[in-house]
Order: C-alpha cells, then structure tokens, then sequence
C-alpha cells in the first residue's frame, strides 16, 4: 500500500466511524464504543505508518481536481512533510486516548453514541487539516471542527453554562473565520491557486501584491481558532463541556489548528514585516496576560484553559521569530502533557462523583485517593513549568532559544522587535507559568477544603491512559530533538545555554516563591477564626483569608465544601487578583463594544419596524377604509334619497352650465 493511499485512510477511517456511529448508536448502542476507538486507534497506527515512511525526507504530493470552477481550481489534494507527519501522530495518539478514556467517563452518560461520533468527526476533521495540500480542502476540516466543538462544548445542554459555552465559542470563532475567508481569496487571487505548493511558490517568486493585508486577515482566523488575544475568550468558558473533550480540544484539534495554519505557510507571514510584529505582540499579550489570568482561577480547569492559551502564545510567537520547527515542537510536546493534565483532572473531577465539582479550593485529601492522577499530574505540570528533563523544557527553551537568536542577529527570518517581544513575555510567562503549576498542584493535592465523597477507585481506562500519556510527557523532548531534526527542517532545535539558565533560574523563581506564599498563608489561615473579618492584627491579607472562610458558602447539590483559605495567588497577585480572575474583564469589554451596540442597533430596528413601517402600512391600509366607510354611509337603500340626490346634482350641473354659458 502506498504512502498516499495510507495518508488517505487516515483521516477517513474516523470519519467512517463517526458516520456508523451516529447511524447505528441508537438502534445497536453496544456497538458505540468499538466503532469510537478501534477507528480512531487504526488511524494512528496508519498516522504512524505514514510518519515512518515519510521519514522526513521530501513532502508526499498528491492531488486531483475537485470540480472545475471556470478560474482558481479547488483540487483534494494531501501534502506530507514532517511537519504534518508528526503532528497527525499527534491527534491520532490524544484522540485514541480521548476514546479510551471516555469509555469510563461516560459509562453512564445515555448519549455516549452521539458524543463518541463527535469525538471521532472532530478527529476527521483535524486530520484533514493537517495533510490537506488545498486551503479550501483544509477550510472544509476547519468548519466541521468549529461544529463539532460547538455540540461537544453542549454536551451537557441541560445546563444554562454548557448552552451559553457553545454558543459563544461558536460565535467567537465564526468572528474570526470572516475575514479568515477572505484572507484565503484573496491569497488565492494573488497565487492563482488553492494549492499550497503553489501559494508558497507565488511567495517565492514575490507574486503577492498585498501581502500584509492577508497576512493580518488571515491571522484573524488564527485567533479565533486557536484562542488568541483578543479573540480568546471563548476557551475557558469552554470548559462546561465534558473533561475528555477539553483535552481534545486544547491538545490536538481546533486550538493547534491555528498555530499549525500558519507554520503551513509561514513565508506567508514572513511577506509582511508588519504582520510578524503583529503576531508578536498578539502572542506576547496573551502569553502574559494568560498566564496571570491563570494564578488567580479557583477552577482547576480553567486553570488549565488559560494555561493553554499562554502555550499557545509560546508557539505563536515561535512563528513570530520565523522558526516553524520550534512552534511544532511545543505544539508537539504541550499536546502530551496538556492532554495528561485534562485527563487527570477528569480522574479528580470523577472521583467527586460529578462532572462539574472542579473548584480547587474545596479539594482535600486527594492524593491518596486518586494516586495514579496524583503522580501522572505531577509528570505533566513539571513539564508545563519547563523543568529539565521533562518535554515542556526542550520545547519551550527551543522557543526562547529562536527569540534570542533574532535579537543577537543571527537570523534575518523575522525583525528584532519581534525578537525581543518574544523574549522577554517568554520569560516573563515562564515565572508565572511555574507559579500557578505549582499553586494548582498545592490546592489540589496538599488543600484544606472539605473533603468530598469517596466515589471509589476510578476505571481501569481512564488510569491507564494517563500513564500512556505520562511517557511522551517526560522523554518526548529529548527523543524529539536529538533523533528526529529531519522532521524540523534540519534545524538544531536543542536548548542553548543563555535561555536554559533565564528560563529553569526564573521558573524555580516562581515555583519556589508559590510554595512560599502557601506555607504563608496556611499558617495564617490557621490562626484566623471564622467571623474575623473586620479587622485583623496580621492586616490585609488575612483580612482577606478570613472573608474566604467566612463566605464559604454551600454548591454541588446537598454538599457544604468550605474553601481552602491558603490559596497563595491571592498573597501573589494582591489587588490585581480580582481582575485577573475574571480574565482582565474582556467579556465586559465585548459587551460594550459589540454586544450592546449590536441589541441597540437591533431596538433601532424593531422601533422602526413597529413605529414607522408598520404606522406607514396600517395608514396605507386605512385611508380606503375611511373613503369605504364614507361612501357606504351613502348608501341607505332609501329611493326616494337617491332621487333627491339625483335632483340636486341636476341642478348643481345646470346651474354651473348657465354660469359657464353667461361669462363666455
């Protein structure tokens, strides 16, 4: 069988099963679970079949024409370079697991047919994305993937937050793909083609005659997609939606998708100084801002949610700098450990008996009761805060190590703003990065809130699969940088010393001044009694621990969970605590600038509608009724009326004749 025809199997097979899914799930539901994950397990075998022939060498090309279109032909075409070879291992590894995995979280779950189907469309549909060689083929993977999130973000649709959720990052997204579309037609216009190969030889021979206008349409799309600022703020509401799609989502579909599109074509970007500026600073403000946003959540996975819009500012500003192979390498190795840090969050939540309990500050005593999440989650958020040797270090240092080279000069792929833009919101977002791992690893594991029911151990399948996932969490960034530099351009992604130094020196920094702050105001909560919240001889900050104690306040059905008072991100962030909680206010400020603008227009509209169109046909309508209304007045029945008028008009007529005939 050959390489092509492998690369085709792949992103079909899920397909086909998310087809017999949805057509079989209700009429033969014991058929759910095999056609959810033998599909999507076959596909990653062919994913990694595909990966090893390709062997980085040359690109795999294939392609036929669609359907004439009279001008720039759509063709489906699949083009397979190392890139696109490691990352469909990728999703086909986290989507397998995802499967697996939800086989025990969703055991009871009545529309576990449908959601499996999803799962496994929305695997289809990443996949096509990434060996699509035809944007438009790749903008038909780009859609489904904005459907199925949206079904799957309201899976839980009884609940008014997983219906807002899906809502909202549907319509965020669908903000973004407008002028995405017409960044795609107007770089086909400009290239004659679809065709990726093509698109990057126009760029080649200087053909694009606007390239910072597609450059910064397209980078519209790559926002909304992959939950960049400003167009962010639909990943951590996302978080209603079941913990397995969470992990699918954040590790190898949708948000990679954006960061993917654009190391696709890079030299795209690289046409427009101005565009790699831009997506500097797009990456900057949302590494830091993220990351901030993160230190002050309460909800372990949201968390997680802001935790991967600043991993994803990492690798966007990767692309900033012009060097796609270490943008892949950290999509690459975040994809492991984010998924791991999902899925262990899905244990804790499960182990609650719930699909929502996710507030960190009511977790007790949780390390001997789901130690397999305990170990694996301390695996992956050791990689999350770049500790040697784990992966989230080789990838990240091989970001930081790219940004230094720009601003020493030695590479000209991207301007020394962009450089230094990256640099320093990269160390800047290691600090805090560390900071709120190890914040989040202290509430969970070593809290102080209620403990809550013990709902038993957990499934063999949900256990398995994170230690599956702990392998590539640990060894994936030394195995990827030292074996496999084919895959990367050739490029030496290994870390350098200057960036391994700032970048361990400042995430020690942050992990140890976290446990500080902990042990702090542990042993300050300790000494606050309830009610002592007017004033306090320790002063503001346990002022502040003391209102948390005091306002604890009942959730989750018929359990009181106290929370844990010894949160170190309040002692951290002081004052900027709050507006980093509610994620700097930007739904506040899209209220303001969007929605409330979009009901006035639409109380506008319904006033004109009402007052003005419908006064102007109901006046249309009643002057005939008037004029109908009079001459039926006229009309009494009476003759000898009739006559009489007649007589009058006689007269009337007479009388003008004579008056006409005399003054002639």
């Amino acid at each position: 069988m050959t390489t092509t025809t492998l690369a085709v199997l792949v992103p079909l097979l899920p397909f086909l099963g998310a087809v017999a899914g949805l057509l079989l799930g209700r009429t033969a539901p014991g058929f759910a679970r095999p056609l959810a994950v033998l599909p999507t397990l076959t596909s990653l075998v062919l994913a990694a079949l595909v990966a090893v022939r390709q062997g980085g060498d040359a690109a795999v090309d294939a392609a036929t024409e669609l359907t004439p279109t009279g001008s720039v032909p759509i063709e489906l075409a699949l083009h397979v370079d190392g890139f696109a070879a490691l990352v469909a291992v990728l999703v086909g590894l986290v989507a397998s697991c995802v499967q697996i995995y939800s086989t025990g979280y969703l055991r009871d779950d009545p529309r576990y047919p449908s959601y499996a189907a999803l799962v496994s469309l929305f695997t289809s549909a990443m996949l096509l994305v990434v060996y699509s060689g035809d944007l438009m083929v790749l903008l038909v993977g780009w859609e489904v993937m904005g459907i199925c999130s949206y079904f799957l973000v309201g899976h839980y649709w009884e609940t008014p937050e997983a219906r807002a959720a899906s809502l909202k990052a549907f319509l965020v997204t669908k903000l973004g793909d407008v002028p995405f579309l017409i960044g795609l037609f107007a770089l086909a216009t400009d290239a004659g083609s679809f065709r990726i190969t093509r698109v990057l030889g126009a760029v080649a021979s200087g053909s694009l005659d606007h390239p910072t206008l597609i450059a910064l349409l397209l980078l519209a799309g790559v926002a909304g997609k992959s939950a960049q600022f400003p167009l962010h703020t639909w990943l951590p509401d996302a978080m209603a939606g079941p913990t397995p799609v969470s992990a699918l989502i954040h590790a190898a579909t949708m948000v990679a998708a954006g960061v993917y599109f654009i190391a696709r074509l890079l030299p795209v970007f690289e046409a427009s100084q101005a565009a790699m500026v831009v997506l500097a600073v797009m990456a900057a403000v949302t590494m830091a801002g993220s990351a901030l946003a993160a230190l002050a959540q309460d909800d372990i996975k949201r968390v997680l949610a802001y935790s991967t819009i600043g991993q994803l500012g990492y690798m966007s500003g990767a692309l900033a700098v012009g060097d796609r192979g270490a943008a892949v390498f950290h999509l690459l190795s975040h994809g492991a450990f984010k998924a791991l840090l999902f899925l262990a969050a899905g244990v804790i939540i499960h182990a609650a008996g719930t699909n929502s309990l996710a507030a960190m500050s009511r977790m007790r005593n949780l390390r001997d009761r789901v130690p397999d999440a305990y170990w694996t989650m301390t695996v992956a958020l050791l990689a999350l805060a770049a500790i040697p040797p784990f992966s989230g270090f080789f990838s990240k240092e091989a970001v930081l190590g790219v940004a230094e080279h720009v601003v020493t000069g030695h590479t000209e792929h991207a301007p020394a703003a962009a450089g230094w833009i990256v640099l320093v919101a990269g160390l800047l977002t290691a600090v805090l990065t560390a900071a709120y791992a190890m914040r989040l690893w202290l509430l969970a594991f070593r809290g102080r809130g209620a403990e809550a029911p013990d709902h038993g151990r957990q499934p063999l399948t949900m256990t398995v699969v994170l230690w599956v996932l702990a392998v590539p969490s640990l060894a994936l960034g030394g195995f990827t940088f030292r074996l496999l530099p084919d895959w990367f351009d050739g490029r030496d992604l290994g870390p350098t010393l200057t960036t391994s130094v700032l970048g361990t020196g400042v995430a020690l920094v942050g992990g140890i001044v976290t446990y500080g702050a902990w042990r702090h105001t542990t042993a300050l909560a300790a000494r606050v009694p309830l009610g002592a919240v007017a004033a306090h001889p320790e002063g503001d900050a346990a002022r502040v621990e003391a209102e948390a104690i005091a306002t604890h306040e009942p959730a989750y059905g018929d359990i009181a969970y106290a929370p844990d008072p010894a949160d170190p991100g309040r002692l951290l962030l002081g004052p900027l605590h709050r507006h980093a909680a509610a994620g700097f206010h930007m739904d506040a400020v899209y209220t303001a600038l969007f929605v409330r603008p979009v009901q006035a227009g639409a109380s506008l509209v319904r006033f004109l509608d009402r007052e003005v169109v419908e006064t102007y046909v109901r006046g249309a309508g009643a002057l005939p009724r008037w004029l109908g209304a009079a001459v039926r007045r006229a009309q009494t029945g009476n003759v000898q009326t009739y006559v009489s008028a007649l007589l009058a008009g006689t007269v009337v007529l007479a009388v003008a004749v004579v008056l006409v005939a005399t003054g002639a």
